[in-house]
């Protein structure tokens, strides 16, 4: 549990960074606090181990890499 010295230490050192910093901090904040989305099991998923080949995989590995390692979520379902 964080104590009131650690959150004023926090709050005191924020105000010294710059305000597109402070933004990205939030943002962070905000991403790891968000309940996370609920998904498949591994159980569920292991039906499909080996399913990709070398080749598969080296390509979207290149993918990712070239879009900077960033991967965007679309989701499929409606009003989401």
């Amino acid at each position: 549990m964080m104590t009131k010295l650690k959150r004023r230490e926090i709050i005191k050192r924020l105000d010294r960074l710059p305000f597109e910093i402070q933004i990205k901090i939030l943002d962070l904040a905000e991403a790891a606090t968000s309940s996370p989305q609920k998904g498949v099991s591994g159980k569920k998923l292991l039906r499909f181990a080996g399913i990709l080949n070398a080749d598969d995989v080296n390509e979207m590995t290149q993918a990712i890499e070239n879009g900077c390692g960033k991967l965007v979520v679309i989701s499929c379902k409606p009003g989401i």
